[in-house]
């Protein structure tokens, strides 16, 4: 199989966008805007962007596996973790699943929060057509009757730093819901900076937001051992110390 020919730029920005690999796992940084897996766009999804370069990389004449056993919201930046083998993809898969890699996430928040920590626990459904979550009972652990369908999202929060005009949070994801952390966030009047569909006043630049999959901690699928990885945010978060 051949793969399209990466200019040597994006070959060294794909390089640098690595984070961790071994004969099992890759996982890079994802870019605001790059897709996990391919969709009706059409556009290039990440793991066929890094087909491309483990093939021009190691010379590579036959098709590269890369599995996706999780995905990350396009306007959304960080940790992606891809598979290189099958054995893997299907071991991470269920790892997902059971909440066994335990993700924490950077956002910027418009507003700062109540309390400099605490924990969230609210009931989302899903609305398909607009590819949004609403929370229908917060902080109740009985799910609402007339919401056959809620979903019961849980996360842990803390404030890292204030900047000028934005407050840095890191958030500990404890279950997996669609646009959770967003949703969670702007219920508690903490919208992320250029999310415009959960109330942010303007967009960003780059059409993203501030929403940044930060660190993962789990055991390695196949050699059982502690993998930490941590991704830096992107260069347009301006005014931090804490990088």
């Amino acid at each position: 199989m051949e793969y399209r020919e990466l200019s040597p730029s994006e070959f060294e920005a794909l390089q640098e966008r690595i984070l961790y690999e071994d004969n099992h796992l890759l996982i890079v940084n994802k870019l605001v805007g790059e897709i996990t897996q391919g969709d009706r766009t059409g556009d290039e999804c990440i793991a066929d962007t890094y087909k491309a370069f483990i093939a021009q990389r190691d010379s590579k004449p036959g098709k590269v596996f890369l599995g996706i056993p999780h995905r990350l919201d396009r306007p959304v930046s960080g940790i992606v973790i891809l598979a290189k083998t099958s054995k893997a993809l299907e071991r991470l898969t269920a790892m997902f699943r059971d909440g066994q890699i335990h993700k924490k996430y950077w956002a910027l928040s418009c507003s700062a929060p109540a309390s400099e920590e605490g924990h969230l626990e609210d009931w989302l459904i899903r609305n398909e057509k607009q590819n949004k979550s609403y929370v229908v009972a917060q902080g109740n652990k009985e799910k609402p009757a007339r919401f056959s369908d809620a979903k019961l999202a849980k996360l842990n929060y803390r404030l890292l730093e204030t900047t000028d005009r934005y407050y840095l949070l890191e958030v500990e994801l404890l279950t997996g819901r669609h646009h959770q952390i967003r949703c969670q966030l702007s219920n508690m009047g903490c919208v992320i900076k250029g999310d415009l569909k959960y109330g942010a006043p303007r967009s960003n630049p780059d059409g993203g937001i501030c929403l940044h999959s930060h660190e993962v901690y789990f055991i390695h699928p196949v050699q059982k051992l502690p993998i930490r990885v941590i991704a830096p945010v992107p260069s347009s978060w301006k005014g931090l110390s804490k990088y």
